[in-house]
């Protein structure tokens, strides 16, 4: 989170959505919520996406009036969510995001 301005939180998560670890500037159990919600979407997209063929998925932003999510698996078992204000540059994001989820993935796996 400290290294992608406008970053207001992040959690990893399990496949149940059980949450791991945790960051956030504002209520932790609204993290939490965020958390297992998007992980239920992330799962639901990677198996539309799966159906397509389109090869595997690396991460999803979803962009509201307030705020922009990145969710992105790790691995089968694990996901990551952050959350972003709606000033925050969604490119660098996204970079640092993949290079946590791939640095999350080198210590799980």
């Amino acid at each position: 989170m400290d290294s992608v301005p406008g970053a207001t939180g992040a959690i990893l998560a399990d496949w149940e959505g059980e949450a791991i670890e945790q960051s956030c500037v504002y209520e932790i159990y609204d993290l939490k919520v965020i958390g297992a919600h998007k992980g239920i979407l992330l799962n639901l997209l990677k198996d539309a996406h799966q159906k397509m063929d389109a090869g595997e998925m690396k991460h999803t932003v979803i962009t509201t009036e307030q705020q922009h999510y990145l969710t992105g698996p790790i691995g089968a078992d694990y996901f990551l969510v952050m959350t972003l204000d709606r000033s925050a540059i969604v490119g660098l994001a996204i970079r640092h995001f993949q290079f946590a989820i791939d640095r999350m993935y080198k210590e799980i796996y």
